[in-house]
């Protein structure tokens, strides 16, 4: 499996943070059968570290199940013990270092030119733009791509079926979308939405 090949394969990443491990657990599952293998559960989750480890029992090994929100060596660790084979961090910090010394691929979140230069040098194989909404949207990514034209680049924050078309019609190499796809199926909501919602994406996404 590599990464960067399936994120400009899928295009899209489905990001979990849930108040209802249960909730976490059946809303992750079903985004994979939703047609979206490409997973993040955020360890600022409830028990979000037992909704790796179940997923990672009910899916195998042949999907990407992140880790997000990892901002400590031991959050890194925690979750490669969980069964995470991915990730992704809101910044830069010790979360990056420890989880490529783990050998593990790492969306590292970056803001500025600095950052990203940072980023890369800390070995992430792509680039987390978050807080991308807020950050200026689509002109910023396509701003930051003029310096950094081989970076892959995954706008995550405030992105709906809309910014997603846009981010990736200027060549973001994936998206990141929490609330406007899950909803509130990861605190027990509507799973059924959730699906409808999959299926919007998907075909923004396709």
């Amino acid at each position: 499996m590599d990464l960067i090949t399936d994120l400009r394969r899928l295009r899209l990443v489905g990001i979990v943070r849930g108040s209802d491990r249960d909730a976490s657990l059946r809303t992750v599952l079903a985004l994979v059968e939703a047609g979206i293998p490409l997973v993040e559960v955020s360890l600022s989750g409830a028990d979000a570290l037992d909704v790796i480890r179940r997923a990672r029992i009910e899916l195998g090994d042949d999907v990407w199940l992140g880790a997000g929100t990892v901002l400590t060596a031991a959050d890194a660790r925690r979750a490669a013990e969980a069964g995470a084979n991915l990730i992704v961090t809101p910044g830069l910090g010790p979360g990056v270092d420890e989880a490529v010394r783990l050998g593990l691929p790492v969306l590292a979140g970056a803001l500025t030119p600095t950052e990203v230069i940072a980023a890369v040098t800390a070995g992430a194989v792509g680039v987390k733009i978050f807080p991308a909404a807020t950050a200026g949207g689509p002109s910023y990514l396509k701003a930051l791509q003029g310096p950094f034209p081989d970076v892959p680049f995954v706008p995550v924050g405030g992105v709906d079926a809309s910014a997603a078309r846009e981010y990736l019609s200027l060549g973001a190499t994936a998206v990141g979308v929490g609330s406007p796809l899950v909803g509130d199926a990861a605190d027990g909501g509507d799973l059924d939405a959730l699906r409808r919602r999959a299926a919007e994406f998907l075909a923004v996404c396709g």
